[in-house]
């Protein structure tokens, strides 16, 4: 019992990470309706920024190096997708698509050429606590507290903001909101900006549980991908709870396979998830619905 107990907080914390990046994965898709690939490296390229931030000559302490790093990949993903996005909005979805994969090898390559392909560590001191049978660090209550805050604030901006009603609006039918008068173009911004910044925190806050590697966004990429399938495309909500899933079921997982498999759970996640209910737990038929269907 107390081993189970152990596996899972330890999936609630990696469930957490999981679905700040599967946020910025449904986000994109109920807007242009494909897949961003290259949004596990994007996640990366956070996480390496906060890395270069709080380890330079700057020494900038590790809260503001993480806000200066989501601002800056806030940005990127802005960038990403005026270059590479932008072009191909109405071209058919497999050109998107291809470009995403080119644009995650582009920054995997970057990371190593400027940082290098050793493995990295954020060096942060912390704590170990026990309440009853159970330990946690300090750095785990951060990132579980981190991801829970990231994510109201996320819901309160969907749903009591002038922005979040635009999303709602564009993520439903683009053409007409057009024609209603909403800017698409800084919408669609708005929701990179906001994808990658999510995927950002996403990454510091994977890196600050364990490590840093430039290879890391693959795994992002394929986890968060599994949270967005299970919940549903296009469902902000169903990534959430895909996300923590994906989490839970991983660290229970070990109990019952070798720890090396870990982290092909989240490959049969998406198989079973697929052949069981390939809308996902909150998707419609057809997966046109909103950001908040």
């Amino acid at each position: 019992m107390d081993v189970l107990l152990q596996l899972i907080v330890n999936g609630v914390i990696a469930g957490g990470n999981y679905a700040l990046a599967a946020i910025g994965y449904t986000m994109v898709y109920g807007i242009l309706k494909f897949i961003n690939f290259a949004h596990g490296s994007v996640a990366m390229v956070g996480a390496y920024a906060a890395f270069v931030l709080a380890t330079s000559a700057l020494h900038v302490p590790m809260v503001p190096a993480f806000f200066l790093a989501v601002l800056f990949t806030a940005v990127l993903g802005v960038l990403i997708e005026k270059a590479a996005y932008k072009p191909l909005r109405y071209a058919p979805k497999l050109a998107p698509l291809t470009t995403a994969v080119a644009v995650s090898f582009v920054l995997d390559a970057a990371v190593m050429i400027l940082v290098g392909t050793e493995i990295k560590t954020y060096a942060v001191p912390f704590e170990v606590y026990s309440i009853g049978p159970v330990f946690i660090t300090s750095i785990q209550v951060i990132v579980i507290v981190a991801s829970l805050v990231l994510m109201v604030g996320l819901h309160l901006l969907l749903s009591r903001t002038r922005l979040g009603k635009a999303i709602r609006a564009v993520a439903d039918d683009l053409d007409l909101s057009e024609v209603a008068g909403i800017n698409t173009n800084f919408t669609i911004s708005a929701v990179f900006a906001i994808g990658s910044a999510l995927a950002a925190a996403s990454g510091i806050l994977i890196g600050l549980d364990s490590n840093l590697q430039p290879t890391m966004g693959f795994l992002i990429t394929v986890k968060a991908f599994a949270a967005v399938v299970l919940g549903g495309l296009g469902n902000v909500y169903g990534a959430i709870v895909g996300g923590f899933i994906i989490g839970l079921v991983e660290n229970l997982g070990v109990w019952y396979i070798p720890p090396v498999w870990k982290n092909s759970i989240a490959f049969g996640i998406l198989i079973l998830g697929l052949l069981i209910r390939p809308t996902g737990l909150f998707g419609s038929k057809d997966n046109t619905g909103g950001v908040l269907q």
